[in-house]
């Protein structure tokens, strides 16, 4: 591929992120991983290696150019920063080295100094305790890119489906309100687009769930469907999208329907992500879709209570650093 390498955050250092990503260097060559570099954090990700029982060679690097040299014979890192691997003890300092991280790597993907970044887990209340403005990673790059928050979708892809959640970050019991027909059509419309350009998929088939149980049963278990999501896939259609619904959601994510469509969007954060790990949790994939970069992250957290232990599966940070490197290729060659 004739592409920049990947920028990966670091992650919190007091989880599984830094020995993810040592472990997905090691099989590299086993998954045809294009080259990537981490993003500060050389000793820390030598202590995960070790303490994984990894022996793998970390090199400090000057620039992302250099990168793709190294990356055959050794994990390339760029920064300076650093600081103890204490597994399992998250405080204020390995917050603050994550952010950093995050901050770097995102910078260089925006300059398009990296053809990606791919951002291992952090823990979103340490990260407060320093930055109170932190929602999370997605909103955080969609701030770094100056765009408005509402356009950087949250795409989880796994080997057996693709879900988008329409609200995110918020109480379940602000979900109704901040649902509108606008949000519904502008998100629709990122998702169908990156469909097309990041995946290839040429005619994108988009199934939209209803919030409520029975897809509101024609308004008798609530009214959204029907003065909300029903008009936004409405005018979806008459833009030419292949848009379906509102589905009850406890029947779109069943065997026999998920062949009918190549993503389906849902109305709030558990509606999504609860089908996604129940299927995928070992190769889930989050995608940011909208913005003018390329960002992917594994589809779980920090998981402070096995990290150091060697026991977390590497197959999702694979899986992230793996599309991140397919989505960047297919847009290079665009």
């Amino acid at each position: 591929m004739s592409v920049k390498s990947l920028a990966v955050s670091l992650g919190d250092p007091a989880g599984i992120g830094p020995e993810l990503i040592a472990q997905s260097w090691a099989r590299r060559d086993e998954f045809a991983l294009p080259p990537f570099f981490a993003m500060h954090g050389r000793e820390v990700l030598l202590a995960a290696a070790e303490a994984r029982g990894l022996d793998i060679a970390v090199e400090p690097v000057a620039s992302p150019g250099q990168a793709a040299r190294v990356f055959p014979v050794a994990l390339p890192v760029l920064g300076e920063l650093d600081g103890p691997y204490a597994p399992s003890a998250p405080d204020r300092d390995g917050a603050k080295l994550a952010l950093e991280s995050l901050s770097a790597a995102a910078q260089l993907a925006v300059s398009g100094n990296a053809s990606a970044i791919v951002t291992a887990p952090v823990a979103k209340s340490q990260i407060a305790k320093i930055d109170p403005g932190f929602v999370g990673q997605t909103e955080f790059l969609a701030d770094a890119c100056g765009m408005a928050r509402e356009d950087a979708v949250m795409m989880l892809a796994g080997p057996s489906l693709k879900t988008v959640p329409m609200t995110v970050h918020c109480a379940l019991a602000d979900v109704p309100a901040r649902l509108s027909h606008d949000l519904i059509v502008r998100r629709s419309r990122i998702v169908a687009a990156a469909l097309r350009s990041d995946y290839g998929i040429e005619h994108p088939r988009i199934a939209i769930a209803g919030l409520n149980p029975h897809a509101g049963e024609e308004g008798r278990m609530g009214r959204e469907e029907i003065e909300i999501i029903a008009p936004a896939i409405a005018t979806l259609c008459a833009e030419g999208i292949d848009a379906t619904g509102p589905h009850p959601a406890d029947t779109l994510f069943a065997p026999h329907r998920r062949g009918s469509y190549d993503v389906a969007i849902a109305m709030y954060h558990d509606q999504a992500l609860v089908p996604i790990k129940a299927l995928d949790f070992d190769e889930g994939v989050n995608v940011t879709l909208g913005l003018p970069l390329v960002r992917t992250s594994p589809d779980h957290g920090t998981a402070f209570d096995i990290a150091g232990q060697g026991v977390a599966r590497p197959d999702a940070m694979i899986a992230a650093i793996r599309m991140a490197g397919e989505i960047a290729a297919r847009q290079s060659a665009e």
